[in-house]
């Protein structure tokens, strides 16, 4: 192999918005939204300013459609949860460069504060699906005990 080769491995696969958008399955719009609300940096630009992602981008715009349609976040939930995640692989990098104990015992306290917040929005969002069901299930019976108490004319 030589050296441009190698080169050539080293650097990330880049993909413009449109390719993006592609792999996705979301609108070009979705991504430039994404960006406007702080959810996603492109990895690099063109010379005219074209926005260019790479693999990491791509599985971060995945984990954005997760939490929205499989957990049903908002954005600014998003925001929190996608905060404390790129706080948390900041503490992992730290954490596998320390050379201390002590900071590493400080990175595991670091990390679990922030697995417990998350842990606490995941929480949260529990809570207020089993509200709505609740009540949904509230109008269900209601709604059967109005049945069974309606008058039914007898057959003929």
């Amino acid at each position: 192999m030589g050296a441009k080769d190698a080169t050539r491995q080293a650097a990330p696969e880049l993909c413009g918005i449109g390719e993006a958008a592609q792999k996705l399955g979301v609108s070009v719009r979705a991504l430039r939204y994404y960006q406007e609300v702080g959810l996603l940096t492109p990895s690099a630009r063109t010379s005219g300013g074209n926005r260019l992602y790479a693999d990491a981008d791509l599985a971060r715009v995945r984990r954005i459609r997760e939490l929205q349609t499989l957990l049903g976040f908002n954005l600014d939930e998003i925001r929190t949860i996608l905060a404390y995640e790129d706080h948390l692989a900041q503490v992992r990098l730290e954490y596998r460069a320390a050379s201390d104990d002590g900071d590493r015992l400080r990175l595991l306290d670091e990390g679990q504060r922030a697995y417990l917040k998350v842990r606490g929005e995941v929480e949260d969002k529990i809570l207020r699906l089993v509200a709505f069901r609740d009540e949904i299930d509230e109008r269900l019976e209601r709604t059967r005990r109005l049945r069974e108490s309606a008058t039914v004319p007898a057959p003929g």
